[in-house]
């Protein structure tokens, strides 16, 4: 995302743009439990719809992404140093300090309708979860997803939040127009774990419960398996039953993806790392010492162990399309890779 999308409009009057909080954008605070300890700084962006740069090797060109910060909380996050670039810091600011462009419905509308719009496929999720909780106070994705669905154009989500569901009329209404395809991020089903490093999300069980529900209303989801924390969701059992309950929720496709640990991110998960199992360190220094990825050896044992589980246990199968088994991820050249991880 550009840095100008988080800018307030120009005042008119020659002045040079600036960063959005010298420029006295709305602060909010709810107190409610679900909201309490989160700051959002409400904005109008220039515009939403996002060109991705062509340096980075991801399967879609074109990204809509209405908030910045997202109050899931994963340790591992990728997008967190994205908000150094606002002056925050890439661990709790980037869990409770959110910026909510909340002009995004009606920008998407405007820019679908320009004259150079060739209606390309949008992804949505593959920054910071478009479906976070401030997602519940804002309602912003039912004017994207009307939007999308007016304009006949096709678009993807991906997601860890249950609140899709809330929009399960318009996806479908959507999906009888224009491709949509959906997934859910559910890389293991270990509730220690899960509350652990995803502390904002819903559990992984129920984000398989939206896969089955998606499915049934004829929005294809298939499931994101990311990521795989070596040493701690890794093991050919925590596999097995990840992917067992994969393909019972009807996934139409299973994409496995092995933690990876970039700038920002890297330094808050190897804290978490060291006070919760400090004896893993070693280990993890070992795989991750060089870069930001595993090394490409353990990367492919696990992409085949998934691949073979997939097959036993017929992802995509119920479907009746021909889905393919595994959608297995780029390989991980490009440091500007998006995914929701």
């Amino acid at each position: 995302m550009r840095w100008d999308n988080l800018r307030l409009d120009d005042t008119g009057q020659g002045e040079p743009a600036v960063p959005l909080f010298a420029r006295g954008a709305v602060t909010r605070t709810f107190d409610t439990p679900e909201f309490r300890g989160i700051t959002f700084y409400e904005v109008h962006a220039r515009s939403i719809v996002n060109r991705v740069p062509g340096a980075s090797q991801v399967p879609f060109e074109w990204t809509i992404n209405p908030y910045r910060g997202c109050s899931h909380a994963c340790v591992y996050c990728f997008a967190r140093r994205s908000h150094e670039y606002l002056d925050l810091d890439a661990g709790h600011d980037f869990d409770s300090k959110i910026v909510v462009k909340v002009n995004a419905p009606d920008l998407v509308r405007k820019e679908l309708a320009a004259p150079r719009w060739r209606g390309q496929s949008i992804a949505m999720g593959t920054n910071v979860d478009c479906y976070q909780r401030a997602e519940g106070r804002y309602a912003l994705m039912p004017g994207i997803i009307t939007a999308l669905r007016d304009a006949a154009n096709p678009f993807s989500i991906l997601t860890k939040g249950s609140l899709i569901l809330r929009d399960l009329d318009l996806l479908a209404e959507a999906a009888e127009v224009t491709e949509v395809s959906t997934a859910v991020s559910a890389g293991f089903l270990d509730r220690d774990v899960w509350r652990s490093v995803e502390p904002g999300t819903p559990a992984p069980r129920k984000r398989l419960e939206v896969c089955a529900t998606l499915n049934g209303r004829g929005v294809p989801c298939g499931v994101l398996m990311a990521p795989i924390l070596p040493y701690l969701t890794d093991s050919p059992s925590a596999l097995d039953a990840a992917v067992r309950e994969i393909a019972a929720a009807g996934a139409t496709h299973i994409a496995p993806i092995v933690l990876h640990l970039r700038p920002g991110a890297r330094e808050w998960f190897l804290a978490w790392l060291s006070r919760e199992h400090p004896r893993l360190v070693p280990r993890y220094q070992e795989l991750y010492g060089r870069g930001a990825y595993a090394p490409k050896a353990y990367q492919e044992r696990i992409g085949r162990e998934v691949a073979e589980l997939a097959r036993r246990y017929g992802v995509g199968r119920s479907t009746g399309r021909a889905a393919r088994t595994v959608r297995r991820p780029r390989p991980p050249a490009a440091p500007e890779q998006l995914s929701l991880l």
